[in-house]
């Protein structure tokens, strides 16, 4: 059912490796901008680790269902778990989110962000819709929209839809800061707005 897609940066050295699953639909290029490359920084910053690599879960359909984020750390290092879930959580990982610890199989579960994907229909609005709206437009609509409440982290596009990815403090208040511009913007018509964290 699922397909994973990994990128990995290197084979890294022997040691102890921890798994941050977020739930967060990203692209591997956004999943690296947003989360494994300042999470990187920090823990190279405290000499605890680095990021060794990634992977992308998959639906059939190509939709972007969850990403992971894998860490080395040397057996010596302690409290990397809470250093990494407080990092990644300081970044904006959604509510849902966890990590294990692969040696004990130990899990954590953190996240504090919600989710909200708003799916453009891509085939049944009138031609001349498509022809004078742009789904970019949108985004930066948006974005512009939610400052201070969330951002547009990511985004799908499928054979029917494209799906724009937001995540913020509260579902309801992203919800209600788009829905006039949903409700207006010819491209939105019969769209689809979900929780998705």
């Amino acid at each position: 059912m699922f397909g994973r897609l990994f990128n990995k940066k290197k084979t890294p050295p022997a040691g102890q490796f921890l798994v941050v699953r977020l739930n967060a639909r990203l692209q591997p290029t956004h999943r690296g901008e947003f989360f494994e490359d300042p999470l990187d920084a920090v823990l190279k910053k405290h000499g605890v680790g680095e990021v060794c690599g990634g992977g992308t879960m998959q639906a059939k359909s190509g939709e972007i269902e969850y990403c992971d984020i894998e860490i080395q750390f040397p057996a010596s290092s302690s409290d990397v778990a809470s250093l990494v879930a407080s990092t990644v959580e300081a970044l904006g990982a959604p509510k849902g989110s966890k990590l294990t610890i692969e040696a004990s199989g130990e899990e954590f579960a953190f996240g504090a962000t919600e989710g909200l994907a708003v799916y453009l229909n891509g085939t049944d609005l009138p031609a001349e819709t498509y022809r004078d709206c742009d789904s970019n437009h949108v985004y930066a609509e948006f974005g512009r929209l939610l400052e201070g409440e969330g951002r547009v982290l990511s985004y799908w596009q499928g054979p029917r839809e494209t799906a724009l990815y937001m995540y913020g403090r509260s579902f309801d208040e992203m919800k209600g800061r788009l829905s006039e511009f949903i409700a207006t913007y010819p491209l939105c018509e019969q769209c689809r707005v979900e929780q998705i964290a």
